[in-house]
């Protein structure tokens, strides 16, 4: 069995996300062993100068890359990532186990993106628009498509 971990910044407090997560951690138990990082944000000041950005994003880099499986395929989600449908999204997934990549590690940056020692670490980038999304949805869309993208590989229905 593969394993599927979601490495993200920050810890999500509202109870419907929460709810969300279990119910796909639930479904995605039967096809995967599912493992969700997190990792502690830092506090952005309102208009925060770019140098200080940059330190936020350094900090939880630091956070971040003590979780990075080398064995792993690592996979950003960034803005400019490649865009798939939710059949080659699957397809996406079902390559890496062929190519004996038995872990694949998302990762999720919090609400000022990802630092570019986590970008260079990443094997490939992924986008699911050109729009932001708070972190906390990226969770659950994540979770959402990497369970049909399992549902489609197994041959199962999945709602269209």
């Amino acid at each position: 069995m593969s394993t599927i971990s979601i490495i993200c910044v920050g810890k999500i407090k509202e109870k419907y996300w929460n709810d969300a997560i279990a119910e796909y951690s639930k479904r995605l138990s039967r096809y995967c062993k599912l493992n969700i990082i997190e990792v502690a944000d830092e506090k952005t000041p309102d208009n925060a100068p770019e140098a200080v950005c940059e330190q936020i994003k350094k900090k939880e880099a630091d956070r971040i890359l003590k979780h990075i499986d080398p064995g792993a395929c690592k996979c950003v989600l960034a803005i400019k990532g490649k865009r798939y449908t939710s059949e080659g999204f699957s397809e996406f997934i079902s390559k890496q186990g062929i190519s004996g990549i038995n872990h694949i590690q998302f990762i999720i940056g919090g609400s000022l993106g990802l630092h570019q020692s986590v970008m260079d670490v990443a094997d490939s980038e992924l986008s699911f628009s050109d729009m932001t999304f708070p972190h906390q949805m990226m969770r659950v869309i994540l979770l959402e498509q990497i369970y049909r993208g399992y549902k489609i590989l197994s041959g199962e229905p999945y709602h269209k």
